[in-house]
């Protein structure tokens, strides 16, 4: 019996890259390997993560405020306390290996355990590593990366590029067009634009979208819409389209069915976290990112110039797309060679079978 704890969380984006990983080492070893999950208290693994049927642990970890707040004063002792507790819970668990996904709780986790002598695995899920894992890598067996390059932040001997573990199945060919458009009551034949801002919702995009929707003045939209709010905004947005009606917009909150979503869309409008980059590599949709400016070391910029740099993307800045992001996708819209080009250079850079190979790595590291 191998038992291997998975520390990862803060969100999705380190959750669910972890919890991919946790069900490719049950599909391989089933009973034979006991895995235990480490969070920080009050964060969404806490919730996320024992829905899904795994055991997870809180430390008392946090980060520190962008804002100066007192509340920065308390880090340095949670930070001891978690570093104790993360020693305690790997003594009891009985650990073999530790696996860090990012997230408040991996660096205390990978930190007691490579004072402790149990090896360790990092999965880095950006083109440009934080902080945290530069300094832990030094003392990890393994780091799995989803882009090339990472020789800049890790030592070369310990990069193995994997590619991000998704969730889910996601294919470029997995559900049939017609009955994706048929879904969100679209009509065949027109082009579909796919505005993406994860769960919450991104105001940069639903501003793009309104400024856009003003500009058309109402009645039909020269290319139908896959607007996705997020949460936080549904009803403030719900309001605006109420009061500014035009035809071919799909708008929600959520969309229940992002496979169907991604087979009506000719192009996508999104952020550009690790998980969102990899998940369109894998439906190879050309795509428009805009990143999030609000991200630790501008990430998301990151992860997006790794792509439009091969071909494979356009970037327009935060700070520009509630004017400029539509009338780019409209122009990209109207030349089809470059929409093929764009599909073509981004499904190069797919890797569906990534959670296997970090597997893979696990294993060796174990049996070294």
């Amino acid at each position: 019996m191998e038992r291997i704890i998975l520390s990862g969380g803060g969100t999705g984006g380190h959750i669910y890259p972890a919890v991919a990983v946790a069900e490719a080492l049950r599909r391989r070893f089933g009973e034979e390997v006991e895995l235990l999950f480490v969070g920080a208290e009050g964060k969404m693994e806490m919730e996320k993560v024992p829905a899904l049927g795994y055991r997870i642990v809180g430390l008392p970890i946090a980060g520190l405020q962008r804002r100066l707040e007192w509340r920065n004063l308390l880090v340095p002792f949670k930070v001891l306390r978690s570093i104790r507790q993360a020693r305690n819970v790997i003594r009891s668990f009985g650990a073999d290996m530790v696996v860090g996904f990012g997230g408040y709780a991996s660096a205390p986790v990978l930190w007691a355990a490579q004072r402790m002598g149990v090896p360790t695995v990092i999965q880095e899920q950006n083109s440009y590593a934080g902080v945290t894992n530069k300094i832990l890598a030094r003392g990890a067996c393994r780091i799995c990366t989803a882009y090339e390059g990472m020789e800049r932040f890790f030592p070369k001997e310990k990069i193995v590029l994997t590619g991000n573990p998704l969730r889910g199945r996601f294919s470029k060919s997995g559900t049939p067009r017609a009955e994706a458009l048929d879904y969100f009551g679209f009509t065949p034949g027109r082009k579909v634009v796919l505005v993406v801002g994860g769960s919450l919702g991104t105001r940069s995009l639903n501003e793009m979208m309104k400024t856009w929707l003003l500009s058309l003045g109402g009645g039909e939209a020269p290319v139908q819409v896959i607007w996705q709010t997020g949460k936080y905004y549904e009803r403030e947005m719900q309001a605006f389209l109420a009061a500014h009606p035009v035809r071919g917009i799909w708008q929600g909150a959520f969309i229940e069915r992002m496979d169907y979503a991604y087979a009506a869309a000719d192009l996508v409008i999104s952020r550009s976290g690790a998980c969102t980059v990899s998940e369109l590599c894998l439906v190879a949709k050309p795509v428009l990112f805009v990143p999030s400016p609000n991200v630790a070391e501008d990430h998301q910029t990151k992860n997006a110039r790794a792509l439009a740099d091969k071909g494979a993307a356009l970037l327009v800045p935060d700070a520009v797309c509630r004017t400029e992001a539509m009338p780019r996708a409209l122009e990209l819209l109207a030349d089809e060679e470059a929409l093929r080009r764009m599909s073509r250079n981004i499904e190069a850079l797919a890797r569906p079978d990534a959670a296997e190979r970090i597997v893979d790595e696990i294993v060796r590291v174990m049996k070294r």
